[in-house]
């Protein structure tokens, strides 16, 4: 009997065990399997990569106009700001009231100019780092927008995050590793690297700029609105582009020779970048910026997918390893949801407190209830024991 008690000791103790690393990674909750694969999970997934395909898109129509000898990426870039502003931004010139084109210009101009002027320089210094360094420098250091984002939401957004979403992360920067070496091993290590120090400061520049930018999306779209956003980045970002697009393309944007191939181009480039620009918000409210830039690193994959059809690239089972990898980061991420911390620090400390006492004892009554079916008969005898010891005591008292 006493065996057979230290055993079922060893394994409450064991499940005890497994219940606070639990814990400690996804915090005071119980997960399920259909917590975890929910269907907002799946839509999350799905909607992730279709993003993710809208960048492959621009990648893949860059290269069929690099390759006709045209390198104009503000030109590009001003179109796809005029059609927000010909669709959002006339959105909000018929609204009334407080959500008017008007209001938001009078209080809230210079921060929507601002939040332009940082996504049209983010865009503009990556794709000018492709001038000094190599596209394997550029993959590495671009994901250095994900800590930088992660830091700016713990301080701005007072985002908190579990260990789970760090080691998520971990593994999907891995995964970004396995992607960097199957281009090594496929000859893929292209671009310039006169001034290697000048282009990788201007990736890590890039991925400054658009952690800001990712930030003040995902502050907009879930307290104010998605169109407004897309409104204000329409009307600030044409001007910007404009003015820039003026002073450094005047002369390349002349000798474009410009016939049908050409304008499907840039169509489809346009096209690709409004839709990017028009679905990013929706999942960035529906889960966060840092989970959609995580999703995000899978563009590169596949653009190099495309690229084995299109430009004849050399294939790496690499690839395919990197993409599960990366998929694998990103889902573990969105297992366990983020959290605010409150105003009142203390209260939400109790209410944590209170919540891991309840999960302890939950976990004790599961044990407890897996202890009886394992050895019913033994808990009978234990119980009859205990039972005649506690009369014992309480008739001596």
């Amino acid at each position: 009997m006493d065996r057979e008690a230290g055993e079922n000791s060893f394994e409450h103790g064991r499940l005890g065990t497994l219940c606070r690393w639990g814990r400690l990674l996804c915090g005071p909750r119980n997960l399920t399997f259909k917590d975890v694969f929910t269907w907002q999970l799946c839509k999350t997934i799905a909607m992730g990569q279709a993003l993710s395909m809208l960048i492959c898109g621009t990648a893949v129509t860059c290269q069929y106009l690099a390759d006709a000898g045209v390198e104009t990426p503000m030109l590009q870039s001003f179109l796809n700001y005029t059609l927000l502003l010909l669709t959002y931004t006339l959105v909000l010139a018929f609204r009334r009231g407080e959500n008017n084109i008007v209001q938001i210009l009078k209080t809230k101009w210079w921060k929507y100019f601002l939040m332009a002027l940082t996504d049209v320089e983010a865009n503009y210094t990556v794709v000018k780092a492709y001038q000094f360094t190599t596209l394997t420098s550029i993959q590495l250091l671009d994901c250095f927008v994900i800590p930088v984002l992660m830091v700016l939401s713990w301080i701005f957004l007072k985002t908190r995050y579990r260990p789970l979403h760090f080691i998520s992360v971990a593994v999907c920067l891995l995964g970004v590793g396995a992607m960097v070496g199957a281009d090594l091993l496929a000859g893929r290590d292209q671009g310039s690297s006169t001034h290697v120090l000048l282009g990788d400061g201007l990736v890590l520049v890039s991925a400054a700029l658009y952690a800001v930018s990712n930030v003040c999306q995902e502050y907009t779209v879930k307290n104010l609105s998605r169109v407004e956003f897309l409104g204000m980045m329409g009307l600030f970002g044409t001007f910007i582009s404009g003015v820039q697009m003026a002073i450094l393309e005047s002369k390349a944007i002349p000798v474009i020779r410009w016939n049908w191939t050409i304008c499907l181009l840039f169509v489809a480039y346009t096209l690709c970048m409004y839709g990017l620009y028009s679905f990013m918000p929706i999942v960035v409210k529906m889960t966060s910026a840092t989970a959609v830039n995580l999703s995000l690193l899978t563009a590169d994959l596949f653009s190099l997918f495309c690229g084995i059809f299109l430009f004849r690239y050399n294939f790496s089972g690499l690839y395919i390893v990197s993409f599960v990898v990366i998929t694998l980061g990103f889902i573990m991420f969105n297992i366990v949801p983020t959290y605010t911390a409150e105003l009142s620090y203390s209260t939400n400390d109790r209410a944590y407190h209170l919540a891991s006492s309840m999960d302890v004892q939950q976990d004790g009554d599961i044990v407890e209830a897996w202890l009886q079916k394992e050895g019913q008969e033994n808990q009978d005898r234990i119980g009859s024991s205990h039972s005649a010891h506690c009369n014992g005591f309480c008739s001596q008292i």
